[in-house]
């Protein structure tokens, strides 16, 4: 079930240019720009209320833009003769007619942009669906309609997909295979842009990160560069700490021997701490000059919901208390 690369002559790419979207006086996106490039996942994360539901919707013509633009392969989605050729999308997994047979949604789904009856059986088969493919989906559980949904987007074996909290009700099992699947398919070439609160999953998935925060882009980034912009230093374990962080100090690493986490040694024979201002190397060229054993060098950055929450701690409509926006606490 690899795309046929023949089936559309443009690159597939995402662009919103200074996209505003206002609803009466509510503001829900607000001069938003950003790409999305075929060939890799992109997650889309923000706070709820951010603008990301808003932004999809107008990609795919079902909000008109108040102003700016969301261009799909170079071009309005409602200008595509059969958009389910170019496009899939699941943005909610309910909105199924729950007295129909999942083939038989399906099926008017593939009638209506000319695809056959083997085409529903194919991606029935690929999401897992196929041995209840004639059940009511009205009996499917919140999982199974999210699979149904993806099965839906699949339909037309479009270039571009996107994916609003797919993975929302599914099992571990599930989540994994989803995670598989938005992989697979971005390493087929086609561009999949994803939208979720689960920042464990999308640093497993994501490959690019797109930030939003009260309809505004806060970041536009890989996941490998937020990692280093919120690196935390280099873990450090040795048996002589006196004497390594002497040596670090002078040559101008700054220590920090707070308690580094769970699962990490630090008795009397085997400390641990962190450093920051050297690197890797420069720790263990230096250790080596002085002869100071080390058991571990590890480089240490935030997690991504780490790096998230920080970025998003301004922009988030209902924070928890003692969640202190970045700006006020002086490291925006």
């Amino acid at each position: 079930m690899r795309r046929d690369p023949s089936r559309s002559t443009v690159d597939g790419m995402i662009e919103v240019h200074e996209l505003t979207k206002r609803y009466g006086g509510t503001v829900a996106v607000d001069g938003l720009s950003f790409r999305v490039r075929p060939g890799s996942v992109t997650g889309f994360l923000g706070p709820n209320g951010a603008g990301k539901s808003t932004t999809m919707r107008v990609l795919l013509g079902l909000d008109a833009a108040t102003s700016g633009e969301a261009l799909i392969d170079g071009g309005r989605y409602r200008d595509l003769r059969r958009p389910m050729l170019s496009v899939g999308a699941l943005l909610d997994a309910g909105a199924v007619h729950g007295g129909r047979s999942a083939f038989d949604h399906l099926g008017w789904l593939a009638r209506s942009n000319g695809l056959g009856t083997a085409r529903v059986a194919a991606v029935l088969e690929r999401v897992g669906l196929a041995g209840v493919a004639r059940k009511r989906v009205g009996g499917f559980s919140l999982g199974m309609r999210q699979r149904l949904g993806i099965a839906a987007a699949l339909l037309g074996d479009p270039g571009v997909l996107l994916f609003d909290e797919p993975v929302n009700g599914l099992d571990p099992d599930g989540v994994r295979w989803i995670r598989e699947l938005m992989r697979t398919l971005a390493a087929e070439g086609r561009t999949v842009l994803i939208s979720s609160h689960l920042m464990s999953e999308m640093e497993l998935t994501a490959d690019q990160l797109v930030i939003i925060g009260r309809g505004r882009l806060i970041a536009d980034t890989s996941v490998r560069e937020l990692a280093e912009r919120f690196r935390r230093g280099v873990l450090v374990r040795t048996p002589r700490p006196a004497d390594l962080i002497g040596v670090l100090t002078t040559a101008g690493g700054i220590v920090d021997t707070t308690p580094v986490g769970v699962g990490v040694r630090t008795d009397a024979g085997n400390a641990a701490f962190t450093v920051t201002g050297l690197d890797v190397t420069q720790i263990g060229d230096r250790a080596a000059a002085h002869g100071i054993p080390l058991y571990e060098v590890t480089p240490r950055s935030a997690s991504l919901e780490e790096a998230y929450m920080e970025l998003t701690a301004a922009d988030t409509e209902y924070g928890a208390l003692g969640r202190t926006p970045a700006a006020a606490r002086g490291d925006a």
